[in-house]
Parts: C-alpha cells; structure tokens; sequence
C-alpha cells in the first residue's frame, strides 16, 4: 500500500509541462491538410512567446503600456 502512495507521489513531482499560450485544439483545426505532431505545439507556443516579447519590448521603446498590432 505505501509504495502505491509513493509511486503517485512520484508521478506528481514529475512536473506539468510550462502552459501553453496556445490552444491544441485550435491550432489542430486550423491545419486543413496535414496531421500535427505533438512537439509543434510547444514550438509553435516557443514562438508566439519570442513574438509578445518582442512587442512588448517595441511598444515599451515607443513609451506605451498598450501592445499594438504595428509591434509585431
């Protein structure tokens, strides 16, 4: 019976993966044509993450608080 409790315990520490900005099931159904495997999300969540900043970064340098769709 414990090792059933450390073995849950185990699997907890384990770790979630970082969150996703992305949606899996939105992102799925705007592919018409191909399937998509499991490591794009987080490449594709990688990449959305790299543009905010980016923006973020601009929209600070043009001295605003508000992200536009020029800073991308």
């Amino acid at each position: 019976m414990a090792a059933r409790k450390k073995k849950k315990a185990a699997r907890r520490r384990v770790g979630k993966p970082a969150e996703l900005i992305i949606s899996k099931a939105r992102t799925k159904n705007a592919v018409k044509k191909c399937n998509v495997g499991g490591e794009f999300y987080g490449a594709l969540d990688a990449v959305v993450r790299d543009l905010i900043k980016a923006a973020e970064v601009r929209a600070v340098g043009n001295k605003r608080k508000t992200l536009k769709a020029v800073d991308l």
